[in-house]
């Protein structure tokens, strides 16, 4: 592993969302790398509690307002996605396509047994969504959807 103590794929994501930030005149400092690169490295979405303990590894006087801090900018910074059903957050990073200006509408599908969580980004349902809002006058400004159900490996 790298000197951050993460997987040379996580670092890579790091570095990008170090430029993203750039970008966005936002600064990614040690303290919101480390915790992002945590999110980065969970194989399960990660609520702000695991991260505190996992950041008290090296960071012994970490406490939850710095994490929760530290998740406004990332979520600000389109970095991260936090699960509203889960309380906990995913990372955002990974898409190739992402550069400083780029938002998506955020949808996933959350297994109920398994809590898997993928993310889809489906054109469609985010137009259908706003074309609904916009008959009734409201104009959306972001929409994160969360469908709960079963996985394939998890269904009967």
């Amino acid at each position: 592993m790298p000197d951050g103590g993460f997987s040379a794929a996580t670092e890579a994501l790091l570095d990008r969302a170090g430029a993203i930030c750039a970008a966005k005149s936002g600064r990614l400092t040690p303290l919101r790398r480390e915790i992002l690169g945590l999110i980065l490295d969970s194989a399960a979405p990660t609520g702000a509690y695991d991260l505190l303990e996992k950041l008290r590894r090296t960071r012994h006087r970490a406490a939850p307002p710095t994490v929760y801090r530290t998740l406004d900018f990332l979520l600000e910074q389109g970095l991260i996605h936090r699960l509203e059903r889960l309380s906990a957050f995913i990372g955002c990073v990974a898409d190739p396509h992402l550069h400083a200006e780029h938002a998506h509408a955020a949808q996933f599908l959350i297994c109920r047994t398994c809590r898997k969580v993928t993310e889809i980004e489906d054109h469609e349902l985010t137009q259908a969504l706003t074309h609904a809002a916009a008959r009734l006058g409201f104009s959306v400004a972001g929409a994160t959807i969360e469908a709960e159900g079963l996985c394939a490996s998890c269904q009967p």
